[in-house]
């Protein structure tokens, strides 16, 4: 073929490079609160605001996977340390330590943030949490978001699996010490090594006074006063955990007047295989706006 006669073939562009998820901004900060000085990681921003709150002895990084998620769907998400865990102050006193008093630790970092409203979630000791900031202030809470609550039902198993650790830290603390300590030498760098890491990184005397005040004060509203939280709800639970029985979940979803009741297949659904319930709480976070 000669070169008059030779069709140009217009070479193919190249192909455009995969998208990649971008991450949410991801925000730390802190505020005083009572003499007390609590830290928060915000996720994302915007108008749509989800605060989340973790289980005792955890810390705020158990909800960082479920933030980020929440981010990326548009919804701005604060992550708290309690007092007494994760970064935030630990102090020795136990009666500082409460449900209402967490409750008004959340409403602090509303009020801090200058946030009016915002859906609030939590997990166990979180999740009582959220019922006492519906009780506490209604008007704060758009929605509830209630994973594994504790209540009557698991008053025993938590006795039996709280006061042999109530007893280390008070009397043997040198074991807390250890435990910590070999914590401190296992590689981080992997989020749920991290949150196992966080929660045995304990202090005795701060612990002590947190498992003191946690398990003789109040650990949820009564019956009688959640029968009257009529802020909307979503409650997850699940079988075959003695602490977060699946009975306390589904009774809590009939007492409460406006709730929705979602049964997870595992304790650790929402952790390692987290895309149905995610969802769920997304659907139900974009519904209370």
């Amino acid at each position: 073929m000669s070169p008059a006669s030779a069709t140009a073939i217009e070479p193919e562009p190249p192909a455009a490079p995969a998208r990649r998820e971008s991450r949410p901004i991801e925000l730390t900060g802190s505020f005083d609160h009572e003499g007390h000085r609590l830290w928060y990681t915000e996720f994302g921003s915007g108008d749509k605001v989800v605060v989340l709150t973790h289980g005792i002895m955890l810390t705020r990084r158990m909800h960082a996977p479920l933030a980020r998620r929440l981010a990326r769907a548009g919804f701005r998400v604060i992550t708290l340390d309690l007092l007494g865990h994760g970064d935030s102050d630990r102090p020795t006193e136990s009666w500082l330590y409460s449900m209402p008093s967490f409750a008004e630790q959340t409403l602090a970092l509303l009020d801090h943030l200058e946030v009016e409203s915002a859906v609030i979630g939590g997990t166990s000791l979180g999740a009582n949490v959220s019922l006492e900031v519906a009780v506490l202030a209604p008007e704060r809470a758009r929605g509830l978001v209630v994973e594994m609550p504790v209540l009557d039902n698991a008053i025993v198993a938590g006795l039996f699996t709280f006061a042999p650790l109530l007893m280390a830290a008070r009397f043997l603390p040198f074991t807390v010490q250890a435990v910590a300590l070999a914590a401190s030498v296992v590689p981080h760098g992997n989020q749920w090594v991290d949150v196992v890491t966080d929660t045995l990184s304990q202090r005795p005397a701060p612990m002590a006074a947190l498992l003191h005040g946690v398990l003789f004060g109040r650990i949820a509203p009564p019956k009688s006063v959640r029968r009257k939280i009529t802020t909307r709800a979503l409650v997850i639970g699940h079988e075959g955990d003695p602490i977060h029985p699946f009975g306390d979940a589904d009774t809590l979803a009939a007492d409460m007047p406006d709730a929705e009741f979602v049964q997870a297949r595992s304790p650790v659904e929402l952790r390692l295989d987290p895309t149905r319930l995610s969802d769920a709480i997304r659907d139900f976070a974009a519904s209370c706006y």
